[in-house]
């Protein structure tokens, strides 16, 4: 049954971006820049154009230095200490600072990932029906980011994430509840986590 309220569903953008950028000498993925600003910037922009209606961004690597210069007004930061253990912990702090927050969903994305834009959002976030939803982009038929979790799901999801695999445990384990949404005629999925990779900003 579609979920219906008189705004329609409160979808939350949760982007992960605490990434020290280890393979990149040391360099925080949020600050790395993409079209003239940072990578946390551009993400932020892209889920709010994709429908989310606020946004929490995970910092870790250089808090501080992406406070000080990137552009984020009115998304709800959120500092995670242990973000060296891997991306499950920044899930897990991003989620937590959801509970209570009255959403329907949240949609996670990956700061490091340029190549994935607005209509890629739209997309999953227009396959939302209810909050145990479990929605993801796919890329000729692979799942992939972003990932769209129903708050009935968030407890879950967050007890199960650890080390870099995020979700991954999670969505292996309900892979049959999750509807995916072909993205890869608008979007590539592709990470910059080497200095080759590089190349792929502008």
């Amino acid at each position: 049954m579609e979920h219906t309220t008189t705004d329609g569903p409160r979808i939350a953008g949760l982007l992960l971006a605490a990434g020290g950028g280890r393979r990149l000498g040391g360099r925080p993925k949020a600050l790395l820049e993409h079209r003239g600003r940072p990578l946390v910037e551009n993400a932020v922009a892209v889920l709010r154009a994709g429908g989310c209606s606020v946004v929490h961004v995970v910092l870790g690597a250089s808090a501080g230095s992406v406070r000080a210069r990137a552009s984020l007004p009115g998304c709800v930061l959120v500092d995670n200490p242990d973000w060296e253990e891997g991306m499950g912990s920044s899930l897990r702090a991003g989620l937590a600072s959801l509970d209570g927050s009255g959403g329907d969903a949240a949609v996670v994305s990956l700061v490091d990932q340029p190549g994935i834009g607005a209509e890629a959002v739209r997309r999953v976030v227009a396959a939302y029906r209810s909050r145990d939803a479990l929605v993801a982009a796919a890329y000729d038929g692979k799942r992939g980011h972003p990932v769209l979790f129903g708050a009935d799901r968030w407890a879950a999801v967050g007890a199960s994430a650890e080390g870099d695999r995020g979700a991954r445990a999670y969505l292996g384990r309900h892979e049959t509840s999750i509807v995916l949404v072909e993205c890869g005629d608008v979007a590539e999925a592709y990470d910059i986590d080497t200095v080759e990779d590089l190349a792929h900003l502008e």
